[in-house]
């Protein structure tokens, strides 16, 4: 007999979604007790396949209207639509989702990708989404903050050969350019905070299956973007001295799950990223581990400001060459018993 998705539990509100507010955790954790004990659920240890649900930046910074990133793609609405149909599968899912693992993409003022560290000629630092390029860097249009160097201990003259060297490997590398992004997701401000409907769903499923979330956190290191959970844009200096490293505890983890399956945002950006370095973790012409991989399409959308950038294009070539090398693209209303590979 094929399985049954599980009820969506009473206290969850989707019009709640694309607002912030208290999670009740007290009150929730009853309920949890409760749901698990009528529908009979299992502890998550007990699972004889192991599904991990990876959910990248599902924070108020990206998901929210008004916030400082916020991914309303060309509809407007689209992160917000986003999380409802994500809470909606989490909640369907409970019984068989084994564990869920946030990503916080985590930032202070001070960081390579911030206006702050970057001036021109004038001492004015580059407006938000402006996009540095080598041959800026080349001709001086916008160099290294000696302020910046000093604060964090660096020789200005190394910060600015640091520069020079990490936009050419971006562009060796086939990244974008070094962009300046507004501040976001600022370490223990309440953009960085998970979306409250998704922390609750994560909570929920943690207290019903004994389930403890692996919370996994990026973006810190101010010489460095970390779109992607697995891997910094840049690992060495123009010295070749290590100034980041690839999370390989958690590329291990991923590859020793039964299934990943993958919601959050941008699609353009750190999803698209995480996924990248993860088929290049699998190896591309290794089938049988990309195949492991699910992403749910409906539950990510790309970075678009309008009259500014539109990655829609960029994020769905991506996807199109994941799906070639062997990844599901699916969406979080299909029936997961009816995903290929799945067995529950």
């Amino acid at each position: 007999m094929a399985r049954k998705e599980l009820s969506i539990p009473p206290h969850f509100d989707p019009d709640k979604v694309g607002q912030v507010w208290r999670v009740p955790y007290q009150e929730r954790a009853q309920d949890a007790k409760k749901w698990a004990t009528q529908h009979k659920l299992k502890p998550a240890i007990q699972d004889k396949f192991r599904i991990l649900l990876l959910l990248v930046d599902v924070q108020n910074t990206f998901c929210i209207p008004g916030f400082e990133l916020y991914v309303g793609g060309r509809t407007g609405t689209a992160a917000v639509d986003d999380n409802q149909r994500l809470c909606k599968f989490i909640y369907r899912n409970l019984d068989v989702i084994t564990q869920i693992c946030p990503t916080m993409d985590t930032h202070q003022a001070m960081q390579i990708f911030h206006s702050i560290f970057l001036v021109n000629a004038k001492g004015e630092h580059p407006a938000p989404f402006t996009l540095i390029s080598t041959e800026d860097v080349e001709k001086g249009v916008w160099k290294s903050n000696p302020e910046v160097a000093k604060s964090l201990n660096m020789y200005p003259a190394y910060s600015q050969k640091f520069l020079d060297h990490y936009t050419r490997q971006l562009k060796a590398g086939g990244k974008y350019d070094l962009t300046i992004w507004p501040y976001h997701a600022m370490l223990g401000g309440i953009g960085h905070a998970l979306v409250s409907s998704v922390e609750e769903a994560i909570f929920f499923h943690g207290i019903a299956r004994y389930s403890l979330p692996d919370f996994q956190v990026k973006g810190s290191n101010p010489l460095t973007e970390n779109y992607s959970i697995i891997s910094p844009e840049v690992l060495e200096d123009t010295d070749g001295n290590q100034i980041a490293a690839n999370n390989t505890g958690f590329i291990k983890k991923l590859l020793e799950s039964d299934a990943v399956v993958i919601a959050g945002q941008a699609k353009s950006h750190c999803v698209a990223w995480t996924i990248d370095d993860l088929l290049r973790e699998t190896g591309a012409s290794n089938r049988k581990l990309a195949g492991k991989v699910y992403l749910l399409e409906d539950c990510t959308s790309p970075v678009i400001v309008p009259g500014v950038v539109d990655y829609t294009d960029q994020s769905d070539e991506a996807f199109h060459r994941f799906s070639d090398a062997g990844m599901h693209v699916l969406r979080s209303t299909d029936p997961m018993a009816s995903w290929p590979g799945i067995a529950i």
